[in-house]
């Protein structure tokens, strides 16, 4: 089973497809977007390991981060502040995919933002 979180469309989307060895016969086991679903993203993060989001300058409005984290994870505003307290501090943690996504969004909103190995400075 290979499991994956990639952008389309502007969208955070998940996926998780199979394979015969025997045959090549493929199939998608199961495909959508919004939050991913932890068999999938457990997978992914014991694989390759989490992927820790920080602002890199300081946060020129709260509300645009506020904005971002709602937009990205219909969370309700509570959530997204408490999200926007971690981002802002130690940063936020996830799969590679889901923090690039969540760059991707900040720095449109004027926010500098960077990603790298949760563990540590990034290798690349």
């Amino acid at each position: 089973m290979n499991q994956f979180v990639f952008v389309q469309d502007g969208q955070l989307c998940w996926d998780a497809e199979g394979g015969c060895v025997s045959c090549g016969t493929g199939w998608c086991e199961q495909f959508g977007s919004g939050e991913t679903p932890e068999d999938i993203r457990g997978p992914l993060l014991a694989e390759h390991g989490p992927s820790r989001l920080c602002v890199t300058d300081p946060v020129p409005s709260l509300v645009s981060v506020l904005k971002v984290l709602r937009e990205v994870w219909e969370v309700s505003l509570p959530r997204a502040r408490e999200l926007a307290g971690e981002l802002t501090d130690t940063g936020l943690v996830g799969t590679l995919a889901e923090m690039e996504f969540l760059k991707i969004r900040l720095r449109s909103r004027g926010v500098a933002a960077e990603v790298r190995p949760a563990g540590g400075p990034a290798p690349w």
